[in-house]
């Protein structure tokens, strides 16, 4: 298995290597610099990045990603052996199709379904037996290619907004293109296909129970049209035993009936749909896929809207151009081609969620319910906010801001469809995965740095709303009678997570005091202030940390600050151990501060996270521990220091160049924003500390209807390639005091200046 591994990373280098040199290499066109060239979609792909190489557009609804986490009986990979919560993971070496939309970086599995698969020889519709090794893999963005040794097929992937396009180029003899709807990443099963005439389909998917949510489900509707009349064209379906008759077959050694003649629906749990060619040597044959969450007919619209009369190579182009012109609103100079392509991966990682809903004529399902509506700008979905209320968002709101801008339009209109803002919404589901209110402090944020282009009442009500509703009514807050009447969650039960409950709500609330004394409302603002500074009840003076509390007041026993280390369960804490949530209090530092004993012991304590090993950077709730630093006058080349170190350590251009997972962009967003020179450490505030940038000059392209500016400039003058700490800091031509800036000087000031020193 190791040699197959080996082989593979083997085979990637040296093609990489021979196109370079013949100067054949897709991403190196005439452009030039173009970022496109410095994006490797295979970063993160490994080490639980659970990112994928597959084929997209920025935030589009579409992704066509090669699916390898199920293969032959020889060579078996089952998703349901193991946690894999990603269509494609570097390592496996056995390809079963291609799925249609999925997740970028999240941590359960699910959608990854509409299968398409290319064989060649007899028909066989079994995945467990019908998957091949691959070579000479390629990706860049909005481009996958493989080529299938077992089939002598090359496999070409590309996709628009919201249609998918696949194009193989066979050998001389029989072959077959598969639509295999029974596997995918989806826990959940069922669909129908029916044939409109011989080289088209359309039917329906059942996708959902994302993270254990078994009311989260709903179904994803297709139309699929091939470029070649087949000789035969047929469906398939797996085999039961017939009532009362001893079958001769095993339904669970995957045996499948075939259905040549058959042209109407067919539905069921375990289906497909199979199109049969004598294809010459070189032939090549394209499949498109239009999708929509609304209805098959809508799925034929965006089929026939986004890809009539084109063939592949102008919709590959297409799609590069879109990346090219997204990714080139931030130019960068300076630094290492590694570090380039670490930075522009991530920036396009960050593109990927949320993503479009609707379909051309605007149609979208409604937030929970079967109501079909119509939207006038974008409608997004895929909102994973506890991830993304840490960075993406902040990102969004500087360099995107017109797509943040109908985000929280589309999270406002959640709420009047469906009465709560999303926690982890997922295509018109609330899936409630994680804890907090993290829609608050993501528009609270926005609206602090000048987007206000949505009904401030309107948001503000739904904010109180769950700030305020009793547990019983509280969707966002269900534990919300503890929090309100004892300012604290307790531990009810062993592993109920209380203190991060807890943690969410008070930087919730902080950002809900902020905007409530925005709107003027003073007597809201310091009532939800001081709840924001409940977090005082959990300091354990013993331990040095936050510890769970029971309902009379009591500290839990046992305690062990480091248990959650490595995600097992932990009381009081999710996914972490209490030394990953301890300084989890962004909105109150120097209060912190002050509980642990001062400045001294503060940063002496928060040294020891890094210096024993106690941080976790693939964990959301200490991301930010490295800025921290830069409260106290004197202290802040630790974050420099660290902030450095890290990036190199974490973020590379290998394929375990991720930490874990991306969590829809929320790593990468930590990368991008500490190479360019500061970073967002406290959701809500309109502030960001500095750190020593990466890069010589860093070009952002503003939005001038939103920051007033057209461009921010960030350069770094060095002394030497050891100058590694911050000497002094020029907003234009005046000194900067300190090491954190707000949100209105970073973008007013036209340029910041950062002189280095070395150690």
């Amino acid at each position: 298995m190791n040699d197959m591994k080996n082989r593979k990373e083997m085979n990637r280098s040296f093609l990489f290597v021979l196109m370079f040199c013949c100067g054949l290499l897709p991403n190196l066109r005439a452009e030039g610099t173009a970022p496109c060239r410095y994006v490797d979609p295979f970063i993160g792909t490994t080490n639980f990045g659970t990112t994928h190489p597959g084929a997209l557009c920025p935030n589009g609804l579409m992704s066509v990603v090669p699916f390898n986490v199920m293969g032959s009986e020889e060579n078996m990979y089952d998703k349901d052996a193991r946690w894999w919560s990603a269509p494609y993971e570097f390592h496996n070496t056995c390809f079963t199709g291609f799925s249609h939309v999925n997740l970028s970086g999240v941590g359960c599995p699910e959608l990854g379904s509409l299968l398409v698969m290319p064989t060649t020889g007899e028909l066989n519709v079994d995945f467990k037996t019908y998957g091949s090794p691959y070579t000479d893999e390629q990706a860049s963005p909005g481009y996958y290619s493989n080529r299938l040794s077992r089939y002598r097929i090359k496999t070409e992937a590309s996709a628009t907004l919201r249609t998918g396009s696949l194009r193989f180029t066979f050998p001389e003899g029989k072959s077959h293109i598969l639509l295999n709807l029974g596997e995918g990443l989806t826990n959940e099963t069922g669909a129908f296909v029916r044939q409109v005439n011989s080289r088209e389909v359309e039917g329906m998917k059942l996708l959902g129970t994302f993270c254990y949510n078994p009311q989260a489900v709903f179904p994803i509707y297709f139309v699929m049209r091939i470029s070649k009349q087949p000789l035969q064209n047929g469906y398939w379906k797996k085999q039961r035993p017939m009532h009362g008759v001893e079958a001769e077959w095993d339904p669970d050694q995957g045996r499948y009936k075939l259905y040549p003649d058959y042209t109407k629906d067919i539905a069921g749990d375990d289906i497909g749909a199979y199109f049969s060619f004598d294809t010459q040597e070189g032939e090549q044959v394209e499949v498109q896929m239009g999708v929509s969450f609304v209805s098959i007919e809508n799925a034929r619209l965006n089929l026939e809207a986004e890809q009539s009369g084109k063939q592949f190579e102008s919709i590959r182009a297409h799609a590069e151009k879109i990346w090219n012109d997204d990714l080139s609103r931030i130019r960068v100079e300076g630094g290492t081609e590694e570090q380039k392509t670490v930075f522009y991966t991530a920036l396009y990682h960050l593109l990927i969620h949320p993503n479009i809903l609707q379909d051309v004529n605007g149609e979208y399902p409604a937030m929970e319910s079967g109501e079909i509506r119509i939207t006038q700008g974008n409608r997004y979905t895929v909102f994973s906010l506890w991830d993304t209320y840490r960075n993406p968002h902040q990102f969004l709101t500087l360099i995107y801001p017109e797509r943040q801008m109908e985000m929280i339009q589309t999270m406002l209109g959640m709420y009047r469809e469906h009465g709560w803002l999303p926690k982890w919404e997922l295509y018109g589901r609330e899936t409630l995965t994680m804890e907090g209110d993290p829609s608050i402090p993501v528009i609270v944020d926005s609206w602090m740095k000048g987007l206000r282009d949505f009904d401030a009442g309107l948001a503000y009500e739904a904010m109180y709303k769950s700030a305020t509703l009793p547990g019983a009514q509280n969707l966002m807050r269900p534990d919300n009678d503890d929090y309100m009447s004892l300012g604290y969650v307790p531990l009810r039960e062993k592993h109920d997570n209380s203190v991060s409950h807890a943690l969410e709500y008070y930087i919730a609330d902080f950002a809900l005091s902020r905007f409530a004394a925005a709107l003027g409302k003073k007597n809201d603002a310091e009532y939800f202030r001081n709840r924001s500074l409940g977090y005082k009840h959990y300091y354990d003076k013993t331990f040095g940390t936050l510890r769970p509390l029971l309902p009379d007041g009591r500290f839990h026993t046992p305690f062990d600050p480091r248990q959650g280390e490595n995600f097992e369960p932990n009381p009081g804490f999710h996914e972490g151990s209490a030394w990953n949530y301890t300084f989890y209090v962004p909105h109150d530092i120097n209060g912190l501060a002050r509980l642990i004993g001062g400045k001294k012991p503060f940063v002496e304590k928060l040294q020891r996270v890094f210096d024993q090993g106690l941080y976790d950077p693939a964990n959301e709730p200490d991301m930010a521990y490295p800025h921290l630093f830069s409260y106290f006058p004197g202290e802040e080349w630790r974050t420099q220091k660290l902030t450095r170190a890290l990036l190199d350590k974490h973020f590379t251009a290998r394929p375990d160049g991720i930490p874990g997972n991306d969590d829809t962009g929320t790593m990468s967003g930590w990368a991008v924003f500490n190479m360019m020179g500061f970073y967002p450490d406290c959701p809500g505030q309109p502030e960001y500390t500095l750190t020593t940038p990466v890069f010589d000059k860093v070009t952002i392209r503003l939005d001038k209807k939103w920051h007033g500016q057209d461009s921010l400039v960030i350069e770094t003058i060095r002394t030497s390639t050891e100058a590694k700490y911050i000497k002094e800091i020029r907003l234009g031509d005046q000194v900067h005091k300190g090491f954190r800036i707000s949100h209105r000087q970073l973008v007013g000031s036209g340029r910041i200046t950062f002189y280095l020193k070395e150690p």
